[in-house]
């Protein structure tokens, strides 16, 4: 049976656009209004990722990260996630949903218990990002046995045999990041360049839905639409920011400019 993130990209095929992808942080600005902005962007968008906020993150550039510490703030914990989920799940756009987050917290909870509640919760896809391969073949193994898509993570320097070995190993989803920076930073690639870099890992097997992360904007969104998905991150955690200081509602000025991200790739 197809899952929800392949139909979701079959959708956008037959429309000729790439997949809308939007990250938000469950817990921001407050548990209720985290899950009305997800209510909300999902009548613009394919999918939606779920990020669980951490206090050490990675990758995450400042407009993340801000997010992040308003969710840590409201005291947001992975039951907390899941109901958000749950929430989401019973309204009338229930968009496939990733979550995103790093693997310590999943240590935390018990690897099992939190595929379990995935499962349970119809999670359909997850993005670890300090569990990289092969260190996480084992627990790719074990989404898949609960049909969760485990999420690969590309960059520009994975080597070409690391780059095949991924993709092979990889389930229906692959997430490329296209510069070496953390989130939200400027785009200090050219689109043609990472169209060009998404072209080789397209190659190596066409099935596989790519997307592309990283430094996409409303400024940047179009010169990138060739490729199966974009995902927006960073500038949507800017848009409630920036709403919370002029004293705006977040919901409604984070769909708008989700409707306009999704007219730039029609």
């Amino acid at each position: 049976m197809i899952s929800p993130i392949s139909k979701a990209f079959n959708i956008a095929k037959k429309q000729n656009r790439p997949a809308l992808l939007t990250y938000t942080v469950a817990g921001d600005y407050t548990k209720k209004k985290s899950f009305e902005i997800l209510r909300s962007i999902s009548r613009h968008v394919d999918i939606c990722e779920l990020g669980f906020a951490h206090n050490t993150p990675i990758a995450d550039g400042g407009q993340i990260q801000t997010s992040a510490y308003r969710a840590i703030k409201n005291d947001t914990k992975i039951k907390d996630v899941f109901q958000i989920v749950k929430k989401f799940k019973k309204t009338k756009f229930p968009r496939p949903i990733i979550l995103m987050g790093y693997f310590n917290m999943i240590l935390q909870y018990g690897e099992n218990k939190f595929l379990n509640h995935c499962k349970k919760n119809n999670v359909d896809g997850l993005i670890v990002v300090d569990l990289p391969w092969p260190e996480n073949k084992n627990f790719a193994k074990k989404c898949k046995r609960r049909s969760i898509c485990y999420i690969q993570l590309l960059s520009p320097t994975t080597s070409s045999k690391r780059l095949r070995s991924i993709v092979k190993d990889s389930h229906e989803m692959i997430y490329y990041i296209s510069m070496l920076s953390t989130t939200g930073g400027k785009l200090k690639v050219s689109p043609s360049k990472i169209i060009a870099n998404y072209k080789k890992i397209k190659k190596i097997n066409p099935s596989k839905n790519c997307v592309i992360g990283f430094g996409i904007t409303e400024h940047t969104i179009s010169k990138l639409k060739s490729a199966d998905g974009l995902v927006v991150g960073s500038a949507i955690c800017k848009k409630i920011t920036e709403s919370l200081q002029k004293r705006q509602n977040p919901v409604t000025k984070v769909d708008n400019m989700v409707k306009k991200l999704k007219s730039k790739i029609i």
